[in-house]
This record gives structure tokens, sequence and C-alpha cells, in this order.
């Protein structure tokens, strides 16, 4: 007993350590006393560090679990501010979620690698296997107990609250306390639940995940089946495709892991099951197949960015998995030990991966920024296909993408390259300083159909405010392609039951997105109304939109709909 009550007060002190660090640490940095990449490799380094500390302690004891998490920690935060080493500050490191991601992979994949090593060996598949799913149950239950005791604590509070006593009001109010009781309650309750390892374990959550293996492998049949009569063409083409078949064959890979368990003793057995894990994994290789080839058809048509580069990074690790898989089970007797073998393969490979995103070796930024230079040098990017926004999200290797592109732009012949990079993108647009300049401006500015509709035109816009007013003219500025304002006003008879005409305003935000307003007069006044497509389906071409409106070539026509009266109030289907 007298050993259990020191381990709790240990992970207690540690998860008070921690919390308290945490809490200081961001005093320091909210002073910006250190500059930015310091504090962002401090930062990385003190979360690192107590979550794995946290994580393997119980299965280690607290030195040896300290001694790994420093050097898995270290590693990962220098790795991240590497990374950051690419962009003029740390924020825009965090534009992307794939550093984040690879920075996260590399704090967690080492821990259950440093605990087998301080067992029977670090490529010991059962003991690998065992904590792995260890150490996500033990954080799951240890994370639910501090949202139960949070709860307690408000509880308490409005009780207490109720008969004059804000005792515990007035503590949570101090700043660290809220870190140091979620740190003691975090370290208390993982130490509880490493003493009832029998009772709280993963192989509840393993034996429930067993029993969708048969489905999943009914619906992945039924999607191969499915393949020949469809065709390829409904099912690649865009990233959100690719995700789609990536997540299944991460659910795929996932179920049959949890099948063949730790060893064979633990693994299904029965026939049913051994075949539906055999069938299961054959199957894998096709949905990574599908999204490797549905990302490089991407790729092949609009070139490399760092989302891509990322899905292509995640299907060649899923294609891995898929092909060990397979090989595996036809190799025959013995599938199980490969593929858990293999597993071991493949988690060190994500490692390396998640490694090298981070590090030179794998700029993102500088591999999508060189590619779509080149494509467009080459003639395969079009001036107004030109992604100018995105190159100037990619950092220092995306500003060098654009040096070279107003370089060429100083040529002679190459105005509308000029034009491009002049007017798109998220630089500030400079507006008069009055509001009585940006109304003027914006009248000048907004192409108006028909041309001879001004009256109206100034009538609803003298109804809106001067924030208004530079929102619309600021879109007006932020140009098209071929150097028109980014914007336009359709004026006409919307709504014959309302007095005087109406008038859609469309324009172009500074990310490129279309915006669509319309102005109406209602119960005396100029309001803004939605405006909303029949058939479901904004339009997306900013560019065509605008223009089209611009050009006079869109007529108002009669929407084609009737409806009914029912107790006075006029009713129509829905169009979607």
């Amino acid at each position: 007993m007298d050993q259990i009550m020191r381990q709790r007060g240990a992970m207690a002190l540690l998860g008070a350590l921690a919390g308290g660090s945490l809490y200081l640490l961001g005093e320091v940095l909210e002073q910006g006393v250190l500059p930015d990449r310091a504090a962002l490799g401090l930062t990385a380094f003190a979360a690192v560090f107590f979550g794995a500390v946290l994580a393997m302690a119980g299965p280690l004891n607290i030195p040896r679990a300290a001694l790994g998490a420093a050097s898995v920690a270290l590693v990962a935060a220098g790795l991240l501010v590497l990374a950051s080493l690419r962009f003029d500050d740390v924020d825009g490191l965090f534009g992307h979620p794939a550093p984040a991601f690879a920075f996260t992979l590399l704090a967690s994949i080492p821990l259950p690698f440093l605990i087998a090593a301080a067992g029977p060996g670090w490529r010991d598949y059962p003991t690998l296997f065992s904590e792995s799913w260890g150490i996500v149950v033990r954080s799951a239950a240890a994370w639910v107990f501090v949202a139960v005791v949070w709860a307690l604590i408000f509880l308490s509070d409005a009780l207490l609250a109720l008969v004059g006593i804000t005792l515990i009001d007035r503590l949570i109010d101090i700043d660290i306390v809220p870190f140091l009781i979620t740190g003691i309650t975090l370290g208390l309750a993982l130490a509880v639940v490493v003493e009832l390892g029998d009772v709280v374990s993963p192989y509840l959550i393993l034996r429930l995940l067993r029993l969708l293996l048969p489905v999943v492998l009914a619906v992945m049949a039924l999607f191969i089946l499915a393949l020949p009569v469809q065709g390829l063409s409904r099912f690649l083409g865009g990233l959100s495709v690719a995700a789609t078949l990536l997540a299944m064959a991460v659910a795929a890979a996932t179920l049959v892991t949890s099948a063949i368990d730790r060893t064979a003793a633990e693994a299904v057995a029965g026939p049913l099951m051994l075949r539906a894990t055999q069938g299961l994994a054959l199957m894998l290789p096709v949905p990574a197949a599908l999204a490797a080839y549905a990302i490089w058809l991407r790729v092949d048509q609009h070139g490399w960015t760092p989302d891509r580069l990322f899905a292509a990074k995640a299907a060649v690790l899923a294609l891995g998995y898929g092909v060990i898989y397979a090989l595996a089970v036809l190799r025959g007797a013995g599938w199980m030990d490969r593929i858990r073998q293999g597993n071991v393969t493949m988690a060190l490979a994500l490692l390396v991966v998640s490694a090298l995103w981070l590090t030179p070796l794998l700029n993102a930024e500088a591999i999508s920024a060189r590619d779509q230079l080149a494509r467009f040098e080459d003639g395969r990017v079009a001036v107004a296909d030109l992604d100018v926004t995105a190159l100037e999200n990619w950092g220092r290797p995306g500003a060098a993408a654009l040096d070279a592109l107003r370089a060429t732009a100083a040529e002679p012949g190459q105005g509308a390259l000029a034009a491009r990079l002049e007017n798109r993108g998220f630089a500030a647009v400079a507006l008069p300083e009055t509001a009585a300049g940006v109304l003027t401006k914006l009248r000048a500015t907004l192409p108006l159909q028909p041309p001879t509709a001004t009256p109206t035109r100034d009538r609803l816009l003298d109804g809106f405010s001067e924030s208004e007013h530079r929102y619309w003219l600021g879109n007006c500025l932020n140009r098209l392609p071929d150097g028109r304002p980014g914007c336009a006003m359709l004026v006409g008879d919307f709504w014959p039951g309302l007095e005087g005409e109406e008038a859609v305003l469309i324009s172009s935000d500074p990310s490129g997105y279309l915006v669509f307003d319309g102005l109406v007069t209602a119960d005396g006044r100029v309001q803004r109304r939605g405006v909303a497509p029949l058939s479901g389906n904004m339009p997306l071409d900013a560019a065509g939109a605008i223009g089209a409106v611009q050009s006079g070539a869109v007529a108002l026509t009669p929407a084609p709909l009737n409806q009914i009266t029912l107790d006075g109030q006029p009713l129509i289907i829905a169009p979607y």
C-alpha cells in the first residue's frame, strides 16, 4: 500500500509540475521576453516532455520515463523549429495542418518503442502492441476523470454560492490554480489507471473493433465490385475522394491489426473471422492504390501543393501497409506474424517520413513553389490560373517564386502577368479616408448593368453604412485577372411585389471567393437579402461570373416556380 501511495503522490506531483510549468511558460510567452522561435521550441519541448513522461510513467519508472521523454521532446521540438525557418514568422508554420500532424506523430510513435526497449526489446511486437493501445486507453480514461473532476468543482461552486460561500470561485480565479488542479488530477488518474491495468485495458475496445470487421469487409467488397460497373471516373479526381479512400484504408488496417492481436493465442480463431480478416487484408491495397491514383491525376492537372504532397505521403504509406498485408496473406502460413512485423516496419517508416517532413529534405512549400513556377514557365499554367494567393502563403519559398514572377512581369509583353501579380492576393488595398470619398469611389468603380440604372444604384447604396461601402470597394479593387474591377451590380425588378427596382451586387473577396448581396427596399428602408441558387449550387468561377454581369450577358428572367396559397400564405416546393 505504501508503494501505491508513493506512486500516486509522485504522479500527482509530476502532474502539478507539468501544469505549473505550462502556466509559467504561458506567462513568459505573453510578456514576449523570448524570440518567436525560442518560444516555439520551448513550448513544443515542454508539451512533448510532460505528455510523454505522464504517458510512460507506470510501465517505466519516472526517472527512466523522464530520460526517454526528454530525448523525444528534444528531437521533435528541434525539427519543428527547423521547419519554422521556411517562414518569416512562426505563425506561417501553422497555416497548414501537416507540420503539426508530423510533430504529433514524432512525439507519440517512439513512446511504445521506448517502453519495449526497457523490457523484452524495442522490436518485441506483443509489448509494442499492448503499450500502443495502453497509452491510448490510459490517456482517454484519465482525461475523462479530469473532466468529471472539473464538472464536480463547478457544481460544488454553484451549490456553495447558494449559501453565499464563494471560496471555490475565488480559488479558481487565481491564474495558476486551474493548471495545478488539471495536472494533479491527470497525474493521479494515470497512476490509478496503471494500478488497475487488468480492469482498464484496451482489450474491451479491441474485441469491440473485431465486431466491425465483417461489416467493413462487406462495404469494401461492394465498393470493389461496383468499380467495373460505375467506372473509375466516378471515384477519382479530387483530394476529398482521396481522403475518403485513405480513411477507409486506415480503418481496414486498424481492424486487421485488432483481429490478429499481440500473438496467435489472442488472435481471432473462428474460420469465419479468420477468412474475413484475410479478405480485408487482401482488399487493403485497392483503396490505397485508388487514392494514390486520384492524387496523381490532381497533381498532373494542377501541380504540387502542400496539401497534395501531404495526401501523396499518406497514400504512399497506405500503399505500404496494403502491399505488406496482402503479400503476407498470399504467402500462406505465418501470415499473422508477417503482418505484425510489417506493422513495426511501417511504424518506423511513418516516424522517418514525419521527421523528413519537418526538414529541408521534404520541404512541401519549396517543392510546391518550384513546381508551380515551372508549370507557369513552360506554359502549363496560364496567367489567369496562376494562384498568387497560394504562393503568398507558402513562406519564403513562395516569396522566392513570386520574386521570380515579378522579374518576368517586368519584361516587355508581360502586362497580363503584371496585372495578375498587382491585383490578386491578400495585400491591403488603399481606400479613401472619408466616408464620402469611399462612396464616391465605389460609385465610380462599380460596373453597373444596365448602365442607365444609376438612380437605383445610388438609392440602394445610400442605404448602407460606411463599413459596408468600404467592404464592397475593397472587393472591387481586388481586380480580375484581366484588370477589370472585381465586382458588378445588376439592377432589375427582381421582386415585382415591391415598389421600385432591386439589385444584386456580386463581388470577389481578397481570397477569390464570390460574394452575393441582394439589395432591396422593404418596409420603407433599404435592406440586404441573401441570394440563393434554385439548383442548390452557387457559381464558383469569380472571373467568369463577374465578367458576365459586367458585359451585359446576364438577363433578368422569370423564375420557373409556381405557388399555392393556404390561409393567406404563399407556399412553394423548395427547389433543394
